[in-house]
C-alpha cells in the first residue's frame, strides 16, 4: 500500500473507532467467538489477532485462554489507544499499532491466528505477504481462523449500499484466499457460509490448519460408523 493509501486507511479506522466503541459487543462477534472455540481453542493457548479495532473480539478471545495470552494488533493507533484504555483489567490482553508489513517477533509462535473481518479490508496483492508472516510464527499444530463477508453478500452491498462500507471493502474469491494460505503452509480443514444479521448468507468462515504430514491412520471404531450409517437411515426412512 502506498503510503498515501495508507493514510487515508489510517484515518478512516481512526474515526471509525469511536462507532466500534457504541456499537459493543455484536452477533458477529460472538459468532467468532463460538467458532473459534469450536475449532480447538485451549485455555493455554497464544492467540494473534489481526486487525483487532478497538478489542471487542480481542477481550472476548481473552476470557476464554486465562492461562494464554492474546497479542492484538490494528493499523489504526487511535483504535489501539482506545483498546489499551477500554481492556486494561485484562492482563493476558495487550495490544499493539501494526499493518503487519513489519511485524517480527522472534522465534515467537502462536497457537491461533485469528482474522475477524479484516482481509476485505486489505488489498488482495498483499495477502501473501501477510500469510508468510503468519507462517514465519506458526508452528505445526498452529491454526488460522478467517471471518470475511460472503463474496456475493457484499458485492450486493457495493451495489446498493455502499455508504455503509468501509474505506476498503472487496469481496473475496473463496478459492485465491485458499490457494494464498496453501501456499503459505496450511491446508484448509472447514470452511462455511452462513447467516448472522441476514437470511441470505451474509459472512464466511474459514478454518486451516498447519500442513504437517500425517503422522499415523487412525480408523473409527465400528460402533461410530455404525452409528452414524443409523442416524442417516433414520433420518431418511430408510430403515427396512
Amino acid at each position: 500500500m502506498n503510503p498515501a493509501n495508507e493514510d487515508k486507511v489510517v484515518s478512516f479506522y481512526d474515526q471509525f473507532a469511536d462507532k466500534q466503541e457504541k456499537t459493543g459487543i455484536n452477533s458477529r462477534h460472538l459468532s467468532i467467538l463460538d467458532k473459534v472455540m469450536a475449532a480447538g481453542l485451549r485455555p493455554d493457548h497464544h492467540i494473534l489477532e489481526v486487525g483487532c479495532g478497538i478489542g471487542t473480539v480481542s477481550s472476548l478471545l481473552a476470557r476464554q485462554v486465562p492461562k494464554g495470552k492474546v497479542l492484538a494488533v490494528d493499523i489504526s493507533p487511535e483504535s489501539i489507544s482506545k483498546a489499551k484504555k477500554i481492556w486494561k483489567s485484562q492482563q493476558n490482553l495487550s495490544f499493539e499499532v501494526s499493518d503487519m508489513s513489519d511485524f517480527d517477533k522472534g522465534d515467537q509462535q502462536f497457537d491461533f491466528f485469528v482474522f475477524p473481518d479484516v482481509l476485505e479490508h486489505i488489498p488482495v496483492d498483499q495477502h501473501q505477504a501477510l500469510f508468510q508472516k503468519i507462517q514465519k510464527h506458526a508452528h505445526q499444530d498452529s491454526v488460522v481462523f478467517v471471518h470475511i463477508p460472503a463474496p456475493r453478500y457484499l458485492q450486493w452491498m457495493i451495489d446498493h449500499e455502499p455508504e455503509k462500507l468501509q474505506v476498503i471493502d472487496q469481496p473475496l474469491d473463496s478459492g485465491d484466499l485458499i490457494k494464498s494460505l496453501n501456499n503459505a503452509g496450511f491446508y484448509l480443514e472447514k470452511m462455511e457460509t452462513y447467516s448472522v444479521f441476514f437470511e441470505e448468507k451474509d459472512y464466511q468462515y474459514f478454518i486451516f490448519r498447519s500442513s504437517k504430514p500425517l503422522g499415523k491412520s487412525t480408523p473409527l471404531s465400528k460402533w461410530d460408523i455404525l452409528k452414524e450409517r443409523i442416524r442417516i437411515r433414520l433420518k431418511y426412512g430408510l430403515i427396512n
